[in-house]
């Protein structure tokens, strides 16, 4: 009995507990409103577009011209800065070391040219004159024992070497008094013009190490180079900053108290679009907050994409062609937001 009515019975359940969970295997349709309206058209006949929210400046990525390890970070995000404002600065410790050194060069080199400029020296005068009157006086004493030898009669009392010694004793005294005089002429000239122009061009010289080194330190000195806000600061002391494009900007600034909006339309809609017609934008979460812009510039050259939306259907290899419009003050936007654009098509063109 057991086996002829319980296999059945068991056959059964086993069916019926597969139907079940068949059924509860099918996934349920759910009908979900989107978390946001999509945006609606603002055009009967429109281009669509990614925007992204720009300062009026560009987004500037403050970078450095040598690479240093920083020593101080003058800004926080969020800081207004003025043009020529510090921003950070390097390490310039060796580069003051030798500052010191060429300092210390232009000291010695204009000490040489005060010297030069101010030869001679009052006391330099006294000893050459005392060396032309010894001078003098040795000569017209030669001069002396040559008359009084020549002054003899009988040629045969003296020798004839002696007599040649007391001549040419007699030139040599007169060729150290001509010396002893050219000397104190030479001192009393001063300094050679061409030893002066030498000793200037030395201190210019030391002066221009000096300049190069002083601008060396001022080039780790980071400066702002226009009034707007930090947007960005990825720089801390004790990191070390390298030089170049880097993919993740040192410091991020931009002039934000007006806000534009870089729409990237793509090159197969590009025939489309004609410079100077009515567009809108609207935010992404909220379609309904629109904001009418204000046609800035076009940049001809069409660019590679690089604004991505996340959609899963989106091209990253196509290429852009680059408008830029004004967004109205006080928009509560943030530079980096994405916007939906819509832009009128030119006329005729569907």
């Amino acid at each position: 009995m057991l086996i002829r009515y319980g296999m059945p019975v068991l056959a059964f359940l086993a069916l019926a507990f597969a139907i079940v969970s068949t059924y509860r295997a099918i996934p349920a349709v759910v009908h979900a409103d989107p978390p946001s309206s999509p945006p609606a058209p603002a055009y009967a006949h429109q281009v669509g577009a990614v925007g992204m929210v720009e300062a009026a400046s560009e987004n500037i990525a403050v970078s450095v011209p040598v690479s240093g390890l920083v020593t101080r970070v003058a800004v926080a995000v969020g800081d207004p800065v003025r043009v020529g404002q510090l921003l950070f600065s390097l390490d310039d410790r060796d580069l003051r070391a030798e500052l010191a050194l060429r300092e210390s060069a232009v000291a010695l080199a204009r000490s040489r040219l005060a010297k030069l400029e101010a030869s001679p020296r009052p006391e330099e005068i006294p000893p050459a004159q005392s060396r032309i009157e010894e001078a003098r006086a040795q000569w017209e004493d030669a001069a002396v024992q040559l008359r009084l030898m020549e002054s003899v009669k009988d040629r045969r009392a003296i020798k004839e070497e002696d007599l040649l010694r007391r001549r040419r004793a007699v030139e040599s005294a007169s060729a150290r008094l001509r010396q002893a005089e050219a000397n104190l002429k030479l001192l009393l000239a001063g300094t050679w013009k061409p030893d002066l122009e030498v000793a200037r061009a030395e201190v210019s010289q030391a002066q221009a190490q000096v300049a190069r080194t002083q601008a060396d330190i001022e080039r780790m000195q980071v400066r702002a180079p226009l009034s707007g806000k930090i947007l960005q600061c990825k720089v801390r002391p004790g990191e070390y900053a390298a030089s170049g494009a880097l993919a993740q900007p040192l410091i991020l600034l931009g002039r934000v108290d007006q806000l534009h909006l870089r729409a990237d339309i793509d090159e197969k809609e590009a025939w489309r679009f004609a410079p100077g017609t009515p567009a809108q934008a609207s935010v992404r979460g909220n379609a309904e907050l629109r904001y009418d812009l204000t046609f800035v510039r076009v940049e001809p050259y069409v660019v590679p994409k690089k604004n991505l939306t996340g959609d899963a259907t989106e091209r990253v290899d196509t290429r852009v062609l680059q408008a830029v419009y004004a967004l109205p003050p006080g928009a509560p936007l943030y530079p980096g937001q994405q916007m939906d654009v819509s832009i009128r098509a030119q006329e005729g063109v569907h």
